[in-house]
């Protein structure tokens, strides 16, 4: 028992050295960060980066170009399409359109895609193509559909049938956003008055139904901060005002 005990007190015991705080920083500070991604140039004016890797030739080309459109992605995770709407009727395709015929939000939604590894291809609908453009469709995973409200009609289009169609989409297993369904009840701005109180809305939201109410609402809030004014659907861009009280 004697000669356990004496063993046992000669082992040293295992400690742990705090290091220095100097060198702990010094140390995360060598450590060298992750080199941002290079996901390729835009696309320059005149080049059209749409075309693969789903086979959308069958399709009429509505754009001039995809200026500013990063490289698709050679393995994509996912294979999408943003739908967008070109009024022939209209200048540039529609108020909501830049001068190569893309909504001016267009690429920064295509880019936001590629950027998490996934290809996403603009293309337009044409309504005499119905039926072969919804053929194409079947080839994506997932489709972005930014095509405002009225624009089918005003090209000569019946919106009923372009929503049944993109309704089919997504019983065959592929993801519409949004949904007709959703763009039916929620496509109107005053569907932001019904969020205003979760998390994701703003409780100062309003939505005024005639002169007296916005009379009396509007400049009670207008006392406070600047205010965003904007009609309640179908704005294709247009009827927005950004309102600051004169200095």
């Amino acid at each position: 028992k004697g000669k356990a005990k004496a063993k046992a007190k000669a082992e040293p015991k295992a400690t742990a050295k705090a290091e220095p705080k100097g060198k702990a920083k010094a140390k995360a500070k060598a450590e060298p960060r992750a080199a941002p991604k290079d996901f390729g140039k835009p696309a320059l004016e005149g080049q059209y980066r749409s075309g693969k890797p789903v086979d959308v030739e069958a399709l009429t080309r509505m754009s001039k170009d995809d200026l500013g459109l990063l490289p698709q992605p050679s393995k994509p995770r996912f294979q999408t399409a943003l739908v967008g709407l070109y009024v022939r009727s209209q200048p540039f395709g529609g108020s909501d359109k830049s001068s190569n015929g893309h909504r001016y939000d267009t690429i920064p939604f295509a880019n936001g895609m590629i950027s998490a590894g996934m290809s996403c291809q603009l293309i337009h609908y044409v309504h005499q193509e119905h039926t072969k453009f919804f053929d194409v469709l079947k080839n994506f995973q997932a489709i972005i559909v930014r095509c405002n409200p009225g624009q089918i009609k005003a090209d000569g289009g019946d919106q009923g049938k372009f929503d049944d169609s993109m309704r089919a989409i997504r019983k065959a297993g592929i993801q519409v956003w949004p949904s007709p369904d959703v763009m039916e009840f929620m496509g109107a701005k005053d569907a932001l008055c019904k969020i205003a109180d979760m998390s994701i809305g703003l409780e100062d939201t309003l939505a005024y139904y005639d002169e007296a109410a916005f009379s009396a609402g509007f400049k009670k809030t207008m006392a406070f901060q600047p205010r965003v004014i904007k009609q309640n659907r179908g704005s294709s861009g247009e009827g927005i005002w950004i309102i600051k009280l004169k200095s």
